[in-house]
C-alpha cells in the first residue's frame, strides 16, 4: 500500500486553497523549497505528477485535482474530530488576523482576550492595515481573517457585518472659531488615502458643502490624522469611536454638519476557508460589535 504522511496531505490542500507554493509555505510556517520537497515526496510515493507548469504558475493536474477532492473532506473530518474530542483548546497553530485602526481601537481588544481564553493553543499574529491591503492579503492567503471597513463584496470572501461607526467633521477650537465667523472659509482637509472607504464618504460629504477646500492631504494612519487636526492643521472627517476623549476635553470640536453615511465594518474570511480553527474564530464574530457612537446610544 502506498503511504503518505499527514503533513503531505496538509501541504497539498493548502497549495490548492491558496494557489501558490509560496502562500502555502507562509501559512504552514516553512519555506518554499520545503513545500516543493514535500510535493516531490508525494509524487514519488504515489507515482503520479501533481502539478504542471503553465508559464510562471504551477497548476494541479487532473489526478492532482482528484486527490485534493478526495482528501479535503477527510482532512476536515480529522481536524473536526480532534477538536470535538479535546475541545477548542486542542486547536494549535498561528492565525493571522488583519484589522484597521478603528476596529483595533474599539471592539478588537476584548475579542482577542476572549480568543485567548477559548483557544489557548492558538497564537495570534495581528497586523494593522488599510482595508484594500487587507483584502488583497486575505485573497492571497497571507491573512486568515480580517476586519474590513466597507461594505466590501467579493466572490472570493465570506463576510459578516459587525456594526457601523458614525463620522464627525472636527477641528481644533481656533480653526472651528474662524470657520464659525467666516462661513466661506474652509481650511485644509485631511483624510485617509483614496482607496479607503472613509475617503469616499469624505468626498461625498465634501460635495455637499458650499466652500471648496484649498487642499486635501492624506495619511494612512488615523491617529496621526487626529494629532494633525488637534494641532490645528485643518479639519477631518473622523470616526466617533476614536475621538471621544479629545471631544470631551475640548481639544477638538465638531464643525460643519454630520454626514448621513456611516462606515460599515465586516469580519471576512475566504469563501473556501476550511481550517476549523479559522472557521471557529469567524463564528465567534457573530457577537462582535463595533462600539456604538454617543448619538447611537441616545437614539
Amino acid at each position: 500500500m502506498k503511504r503518505v504522511a499527514l503533513y503531505h496531505i496538509e501541504t497539498l490542500l493548502w497549495i490548492s486553497r491558496l494557489g501558490t507554493f509560496a502562500a502555502a509555505a507562509e501559512r504552514l510556517n516553512t519555506t518554499q523549497p520545503a513545500i516543493s520537497a514535500r510535493v516531490k515526496e508525494i509524487e514519488a510515493q504515489l507515482g503520479i505528477s501533481l502539478f504542471r507548469r503553465e508559464g510562471r504558475r504551477m497548476t494541479l493536474t487532473v489526478r492532482g485535482r482528484k486527490l485534493v477532492e478526495d482528501w479535503e473532506p477527510i482532512w476536515s473530518a480529522l481536524e473536526g474530530s480532534l477538536l470535538d474530542i479535546s475541545g477548542s483548546g486542542f486547536g494549535r497553530g498561528v492565525v493571522r488576523i488583519g484589522a484597521g485602526e478603528i476596529a483595533a481601537a474599539s471592539c478588537l481588544p476584548v475579542f482577542l482576550i476572549d480568543l485567548e481564553q477559548h483557544l489557548p493553543g492558538v497564537t495570534i499574529e495581528l497586523a494593522i492595515d488599510l482595508t484594500a491591503t487587507m483584502l488583497e492579503q486575505l485573497l492571497a492567503g497571507a491573512r486568515d481573517i480580517v476586519f474590513l471597513a466597507g461594505p466590501v463584496a467579493s466572490p472570493g470572501i465570506r463576510t459578516r457585518p459587525i456594526g457601523k461607526v458614525e463620522l464627525l467633521w472636527v477641528a481644533a477650537p481656533e480653526i472651528g472659531h474662524r470657520m464659525a465667523h467666516d462661513p466661506n472659509w474652509l481650511p485644509t482637509i485631511w483624510s485617509l488615502p483614496r482607496h479607503s472607504p472613509l475617503h469616499g464618504i469624505m468626498r461625498t460629504a465634501l460635495s455637499q458643502i458650499g466652500p471648496k477646500a484649498s487642499a486635501i492631504n492624506t495619511s494612512n494612519n488615523v491617529r496621526m490624522l487626529i494629532d494633525i487636526i488637534t494641532a490645528g492643521g485643518g479639519i477631518a472627517l473622523l470616526p466617533v469611536t476614536m475621538i471621544d476623549q479629545p471631544l470631551h476635553s475640548g481639544a477638538l470640536q465638531e464643525v460643519l454638519g454630520r454626514p448621513p453615511d456611516s462606515v460599515l465594518f465586516q469580519a471576512a474570511i475566504r469563501s473556501d476557508e476550511a481550517d476549523p480553527i479559522v472557521l471557529d474564530i469567524f463564528e465567534r464574530t457573530i457577537d462582535l460589535r463595533i462600539a456604538p457612537s454617543p448619538r447611537s446610544k441616545s437614539a
